[in-house]
């Protein structure tokens, strides 16, 4: 398992996918080996999570070119293409050969969004002729995404090869899925949908979800990242602004809290300019399963996903979904973020680039969690959401591949 993000990384949503599949992949008859990076390519590392007892990790040499290899700040573009981590290439693909060699494994999988990690699945499978996966938490070479042309065409070449040699691609959403049988049909057979999930054993001994105290501000929580495009939250604090220039909302009965945002400064500056500072909370991160329990403790939860970003479905919503509260959806509709609420059973959703009519549905959320009647996601829905059961899928696409590969 050819994974960048991995313990002791802090910060990323996407380690949890390689985690959880690495804890239950045994129970349906395969043993992970992972292979990740060196933690000093890691912008800031966390020990609260930790990898099975037992598992398997070899970390390789790897640098991130924006702290170790600049001068003064800048660097060649050449040691960050396709990313900031393509060292890693250098120490991981040795370090493979050599595990391959004394440990036997019997398929490759690997991870993007770092796209070095399918550069070096590609290296793998061809040297060793091993049975690869590779698996696309996002889609890859996007229109305008990546912005330099020369890293877009570098992950051009990257998916292509990918596709083409990769015994199957695992995508986490249909329209992905989707796009990707229309750019590469002659490859689409080849091609499985395995979405992100919640880990139940994450939740364990955390409570039910809490009741809010008479008196007490509904809190409406976004925990994780909030990007400035694919997340602009720019229409939802001007809502907010014309929610309490209309007496809807007052502070001390509502407040907006966004918990390790990374982008702090952001979400402080749009809060000063719509005047809402004091029904805005902006708060550094929670080891992960605090972070959990905050999300039970929440009256509402915020999900925002930009129209760019259709084709994903962010992997903070299955939590939120196990988490049992009521939803907020500020995404568009046609998308598969707002499919994935509807199926569970989630009615209040609004584009997020539509400041009327988030203004609109905020206010119809606040009213109907102040009425006890905003809709909670349907637990036959969320329980089919679990990290087990999408491990089971990716252990059927091994038995799969390896089969085919005797």
């Amino acid at each position: 398992m050819i994974a960048f993000h991995f313990p002791p990384q802090r910060g990323s949503s996407g380690l949890q996918r390689t985690l959880r599949f690495a804890r239950y992949l045994p129970e349906f008859g395969w043993e992970p080996l992972v292979l990740s990076a060196h933690p000093r390519a890691y912008d800031s590392i966390d020990n609260a999570d930790h990898p099975p007892a037992g598992l398997f990790v070899h970390r390789a040499f790897a640098l991130d070119a924006s702290r170790h290899l600049a001068i003064g700040r800048r660097y060649p573009s050449i040691l960050a293409r396709p990313d900031r981590w393509v060292s890693w290439w250098w120490g991981a693909v040795p370090a493979g050969l050599r595990l391959i060699h004394r440990l036997r494994p019997q398929a490759l999988w690997s991870t993007y969004p770092i796209a070095t990690a399918h550069l070096i699945g590609h290296t793998l499978a061809r040297i060793s002729g091993l049975p690869w996966i590779a698996d696309f938490r996002d889609p890859m070479a996007q229109d305008g995404y990546p912005a330099d042309p020369a890293i877009w065409r570098s992950f051009k070449r990257i998916e292509t090869r990918t596709i083409e040699l990769a015994r199957r691609s695992v995508f986490t959403a249909p329209s992905a899925a989707r796009q990707y049988e229309e750019r590469y049909p002659a490859h689409a057979e080849r091609m499985s949908i395995i979405e992100n999930g919640f880990d139940e054993e994450s939740f364990a001994h955390l409570g039910e979800t809490g009741h809010r105290a008479i008196g007490r501000p509904i809190v409406l929580l976004h925990s994780g990242i909030v990007y400035p495009s694919e997340r602009d939250p720019t229409a939802l604090f001007s809502a907010l602004g014309n929610l309490r220039r209309q007496g809807r909302i007052a502070p001390g009965t509502v407040v907006l809290r966004f918990r390790a945002s990374v982008h702090d400064a952001m979400l402080n500056e749009l809060a000063m300019r719509h005047g809402v500072n004091d029904l805005v909370e902006v708060l550094p991160p929670l080891p992960y399963r605090d972070a959990l329990a905050e999300m039970l403790a929440a009256d509402g939860l915020l999900v925002l996903q930009a129209a760019n970003c259709n084709e994903q479905i962010p992997a903070k919503l299955y939590e939120y979904l196990r988490a049992g509260r009521p939803i907020l959806g500020l995404t568009d509709r046609g998308g598969d973020t707002a499919e994935a609420l509807r199926t569970a059973g989630i009615t209040h959703i609004a584009a997020l680039e539509d400041s009327a009519t988030i203004a609109d549905m905020l206010g119809r959320f606040i009213d109907d969690l102040h009425t006890g009647t905003a809709p909670f996601p349907d637990p036959a829905n969320v329980r089919q959401a679990s990290r087990r059961e999408r491990t089971a899928l990716l252990a059927h696409v091994l038995d799969a591949v390896h089969e085919n590969a005797q």
